[in-house]
């Protein structure tokens, strides 16, 4: 049965989606059978890897309301060799429709039971905020990765995504682990960003990666190509740290 992993972080702009895209298709690139699945209304993972999140005949929204099954939701990405669950503006209705229900946060577990079953790893790009999206992916997940921006407040709002986290566990996935904080955007030239990443070892120890994701104009520009960095320039320092990335949590947790 596929791992699921949610790649989230209540802060906006710490590479959450270029993670969530990468990472996917860095264990497609080594042979693993993954799923993406875009929970973000803004839809920039499904922009990321070449899908027109304006012209969709299914989406997770569908998925999540319970109208179609996943498998009608969900699109091959060849280039990137992976499956998407595309996402656009949609899906802010279904986090309303979600708040109505009793089981609304077990939705998305529920919806991947089976269809799990057929990766390796699904990995969950969920929205900037801790909301009732959010709260399903961490439901649904077996671990989390949270990128963190080596900059100035990059501890901000951590304390509470970790309690968040311990609710979740305490009330509805007592399994739910953290797979690991990923210091993104971190330029070693640069005395903030060391010092910044020398914290979140010192404060979180081991649960900090391993792998380091660079400030990277590489990474940068490949969304607007709809291309993961693995396709976009593979030679590139995102591309390799992303490699060293999947190759780290296959280690860790046997994707």
């Amino acid at each position: 049965m596929g791992r699921v992993v949610a790649i989230a972080n209540q802060k906006g702009g710490v590479g959450k989606t270029t993670t969530a895209v990468n990472l996917a298709a860095a264990l497609g690139r080594l042979d693993k059978k993954v799923l993406l699945i875009d929970l973000d209304p803004q839809g920039n993972a499904t922009v990321s890897v070449g899908v027109d999140k304006d012209n969709l005949n299914a989406s997770v929204f569908e998925v999540l309301v319970g109208e179609i099954k996943p498998k009608a939701a969900i699109v091959h990405v060849e280039q990137a060799n992976i499956d998407l669950m595309p996402a656009n503006g949609d899906l802010t209705a279904a986090e309303v429709a979600l708040l109505e229900e009793d089981m609304g946060p077990k939705r998305m577990r529920k919806s991947l039971k089976k269809a799990r079953s057929n990766y390796d790893a699904v990995i969950i790009d969920c929205p900037p905020t801790l909301n009732m999206l959010t709260l399903n992916a961490l439901t649904a997940s077996d671990g989390i990765v949270v990128p963190v921006q080596c900059e100035y407040f990059a501890l901000e709002g951590l304390s509470a995504l970790m309690d968040t986290i311990d609710t979740v566990r305490t009330e509805v996935n007592p399994t739910l682990h953290i797979d690991g904080l990923l210091r993104t955007m971190h330029d070693r030239r640069n005395n903030l960003a060391n010092d910044v990443s020398n914290e979140l070892v010192a404060h979180f120890g081991m649960k900090v990666l391993q792998t380091i994701v660079p400030r990277n104009v590489r990474l940068a520009e490949a969304p607007s190509h709809g291309e993961s960095i693995l396709d976009y320039d593979v030679a590139s320092n995102g591309a390799i740290a992303y490699l060293a990335l999947a190759n780290e949590l296959i280690r860790k947790t046997s994707i």
